[in-house]
């Protein structure tokens, strides 16, 4: 059975100072541990350090780098800094709520990762988005079975746990280093045998997402390169 001291949440940061507060707030007895990695400009890990302060309890590491990593260049400084055998990350605005971590990670037990969908029968959305990201959330989607053959119906909801093991096995290729990053792990992942549980999940639009068109477009144009040169190597 998975433990919480078994697990590591890793959580990108870029310029969160303004909302952050809102997943701090709910660690109140939180057992695994948690890795928060800043890049921004902002008071994000000033603020992150301060609440740390306030709660020697939890195990709680604030990363912090003076260069825009990307989401996925976050995700993976959070990894390595992790040493449980179970390792996640979430958005770090809290639109998943903590507790939904644990069903992830509870999945493990018979799969080597766990992803969460907005998407399937029982899902419990408590503020949806609205229709025109909606809209682009289901052309991306479709772009991404053609693309990939990713049998999922939400590949970017934020919130994702793994066993270490695997991850070890196919980091080492990854070359995304933004939004589209979760579209590559999970593609090298199931390339590798890995069986991937989709789990509905309760989840709240915060609305000031990160994500805007342009990060979009990119992502499309990422994901295109990234399937005709899977190696990122100069052609």
């Amino acid at each position: 059975m998975v433990s919480w001291d078994q697990c590591t949440i890793v959580v990108p940061a870029y310029n969160e100072a303004e909302r952050i507060d809102r997943l701090l707030n709910d660690l109140g007895g939180f057992e695994g541990h948690l890795v928060f990695v800043c890049d921004g400009n902002d008071a994000t890990a000033e603020t992150i350090r301060r609440f740390a302060d306030r709660h020697p309890e939890l195990s709680l590491l604030c990363l912090e780098f003076g260069y825009r990593l990307g989401k996925g260049g976050g995700v993976l400084e959070g990894i390595k800094a992790a040493d449980t055998p179970f390792v996640g990350f979430m958005d770090a605005d809290g639109s998943t709520p903590l507790g939904e971590m644990m069903k992830l990670f509870a999945m493990l037990e018979g799969a080597e990762a766990a992803i969460g969908s907005r998407w399937l029968q029982g899902s419990k959305i408590v503020i949806a988005q609205g229709w025109w990201r909606r809209l682009q959330s289901r052309i991306f989607n479709a772009l991404v079975r053609v693309l990939f053959g990713l049998d999922f119906r939400d590949t970017q909801c934020g919130a994702k746990a793994f066993r270490r093991d695997p991850l070890d096995v196919v980091l080492p290729s990854m070359v995304s280093k933004g939004f589209e990053f979760d579209v590559e792990l999970l593609w090298r992942l199931q390339n590798a045998g890995c069986r991937i549980e989709e789990v509905p999940i309760r989840w709240i639009n915060r609305g000031d997402s990160r994500v805007g068109g342009a990060d979009g477009l990119g992502m499309i144009i990422a994901l295109v390169r990234l399937r005709c040169n899977p190696s990122g190597a100069p052609e």
